[in-house]
């Protein structure tokens, strides 16, 4: 028996984790969480706020204590995750151990097309964005691997067809 109750979403940042996460919980009726904005309601304070006063280490320590609580005490939940959180070796294995982990694959190109402009993400909010979203990429991408139970690319495919193809994998895997 499989058993794992709640689908987590990983990724780089613009793989469609929040989309596609809103699109499953309607399609399933799950509650969708956003680790990001848990955090920032945790904390009464923006993410790029965090990272200024307390620097990435200090955000990735709230990260790590969100995602714990998130993978132990919810079920029937659908998280999309930050981009950097599966760095964090405990957050991989309260991913792994808590619920089916999907890692949204996406190219660089297509990372830049949606998040390049956006001035809330600090990780990017410098002159080349898209050499930092290709650094990342491959520093992070095995790591998604690791943890994912699928993973499933979100270039061409709509947020409803990569939805319904999660859905399918993990109904299956509750068989």
């Amino acid at each position: 028996m499989f058993g794992k109750k709640n689908i987590y979403l990983v990724g780089p940042m613009g793989a469609g984790k929040s989309t596609i996460g809103r699109v499953l919980s309607e399609m399933t009726n799950m509650k969708l969480i956003d680790s990001d904005a848990e955090i920032e309601s945790r904390t009464g304070a923006n993410i790029a706020w965090i990272f200024d006063v307390e620097g990435e280490v200090g955000f990735r320590k709230r990260e790590e204590d969100t995602i714990l609580d998130l993978t132990t005490k919810h079920e029937n939940i659908i998280l999309a995750t930050g981009g950097g959180s599966v760095k964090n070796a405990n957050n991989r294995k309260n991913l792994k151990e808590n619920g089916f982990v999907v890692y949204l694959e996406t190219s660089v190109e297509q990372q830049f097309a949606r998040t390049g402009r956006d001035k809330r993400r600090p990780l990017i909010n410098n002159d080349n964005p898209k050499e930092t979203l290709a650094k990342l990429l491959q520093e992070r991408d095995p790591l998604y691997r690791e943890v994912a139970d699928i993973v499933v690319s979100t270039d061409n495919l709509s947020a409803t067809e990569i939805a319904t193809t999660i859905i399918k994998q993990f109904e299956a895997k509750q068989k």
